[in-house]
């Protein structure tokens, strides 16, 4: 059965741009954090007459949707969660660790004071975050709020950018969601962070490079091991 969430503000009449961005950002959202599970089918129908909107807002929130790899087209079938197989799972760390790895060294290289400020200032939240003080997970807020994004962003390279923070952003972001309260990986997680931010800190864009690397590729073996000691399935990977 398809899973649907309801919308904000139904009740109040919105033009055809706006009513695609509040399906687009409602589902988007349930996908990343999981309340739509993945391979989940996505029923046109069902979106359409369960919210009252026509097929065009949603076809185009969808289709948004695709374009940032959350959604998968199958023939015969029509839309799906994506769900990656763990080789695809770990091709995606792969490129995270490689891409990454040179907006850090990128970032350390040219990243205003200013802006090593306000990244110092993400830690400091994610620090005070109430899940992370509780064991659950680290801190995964978005955009400006996110430690990976603001570096990539401080990387000065309009192209990385758009590979990491535009195409695979969302995709990334589903499975750090996902792993975020791995055993012991939280605290290790933030110690990392602190590393890397004092490596940019030093403008010491070779070290900064290495610990990003090694800080993703630790996300990777993580969850690697967490699959070969059977408490996550291939199938939840």
């Amino acid at each position: 059965m398809s899973q649907v969430l309801p919308l904000p503000g139904a009740a109040a009449p919105v033009d055809a741009g706006t009513l695609a961005e509040q399906i687009f950002r409602t589902l988007q959202s349930a996908i990343v954090t999981g309340e739509i599970a993945p391979g989940s089918k996505i029923s046109e129908p069902e979106l359409a007459r369960q919210h009252g909107v026509s097929r065009g807002p949603l076809r185009e929130a969808l289709h948004r949707l695709e374009g940032q790899k959350l959604l998968v087209r199958v023939p015969h079938v029509g839309a799906r969660v994506v769900s990656l197989s763990h080789q695809e799972l770990i091709e995606l760390y792969e490129i995270r660790e490689s891409l990454e790895g040179m907006a850090c060294r990128l970032a350390a290289e040219r990243m205003a004071p200013a802006r090593i400020d306000e990244l110092r200032r993400v830690l400091q939240a994610h620090e005070r975050d109430e899940g992370y003080q509780a064991g659950r997970g680290y801190y995964l807020q978005e955009g400006d709020d996110d430690f990976h994004y603001r570096i990539v962003q401080g990387s000065g390279n309009l192209m990385l950018f758009r590979m990491l923070c535009d195409e695979l952003y969302q995709l990334a972001r589903m499975y750090r969601v996902r792993f975020s309260a791995l055993p012991n990986r939280p605290r290790q997680a933030f110690a990392e962070h602190h590393r890397i931010l004092d490596a940019i800190a030093d403008r010491d864009g070779e070290l900064a490079e290495i610990l990003m690397r090694r800080h993703i590729r630790a996300s990777r073996l993580n969850i690697e091991k967490q699959i070969a000691q059977g408490n996550l399935t291939r199938r939840e990977a």
